[in-house]
């Protein structure tokens, strides 16, 4: 990092004396290149900036905040602004080193015979991804089947049973009717009969 010489009368008192305007560029430290894309932020403090195409950034802080530069690729750097730089702009240059990824070792292999690709293009299963097997389980085929097979719930439960209260509730204090000497319930007994819907299966 080269801080170059601020500009700015710092005679003059300002209510502001206190915040500086870095206008500076991130290069690399080896070709001097610019580096785009680069995180300018403020250590503890949610804001910071981004690097344009040639690395040019233009921030204002506090004198004595710590300016952090992070860029993929490269190694961290920190920069802690001086609390007596005269004048309210600070010129910087930030040079950035790279930084060496070692990735495990990877191994592809073509498939030995075109046979072989035709058969595993035809056998081989492939695992569904999250949409797939979201769609799978949304079907309607399937919520039937769950909402079949599943046992009720607690709040199911305490659903049925109020209905059955409020039914009982309806003859509450009499008889209920008896549906043996109704015609029309006899008349879809019969029809039922008729069908076999009380033939095993």
């Amino acid at each position: 990092m080269l801080p170059t010489q601020s500009h700015g009368q710092s005679s003059l008192p300002t209510p502001y004396e206190n915040i500086v305007q870095i206008n500076g560029v991130a290069m690399t430290s080896d070709s001097l290149r610019a580096v785009a894309g680069a995180t300018i932020s403020v250590v503890g403090k949610n804001r910071g900036v981004l690097s344009g195409e040639r690395g040019v950034f233009s921030i204002v802080v506090n004198k004595g905040d710590t300016l952090r530069f992070t860029a993929l690729g490269f190694g961290a750097k920190e920069y802690v602004v001086p609390k007596n730089i005269p004048g309210p702009f600070v010129s910087l240059i930030q040079l950035m080193s790279q930084d060496t990824f070692y990735l495990a070792e990877t191994i592809v292999r073509p498939l030995p015979t075109r046979d072989n690709f035709d058969y595993a293009f035809v056998n081989w299963e492939v695992p569904n991804d999250q949409y797939e097997i979201a769609r799978r389980n949304t079907e309607y085929f399937t919520m039937r089947t769950l909402a079949a097979t599943l046992p009720k719930d607690g709040r199911e439960n305490a659903q049925a049973y109020i209905n059955q209260r409020v039914r009982e509730s309806v003859y509450y204090g009499q008889q209920p009717p008896s549906n043996l000497f109704n015609p029309v319930a006899w008349m879809q007994f019969f029809d039922a009969w008729k069908r076999g819907d009380f033939r095993k299966k």
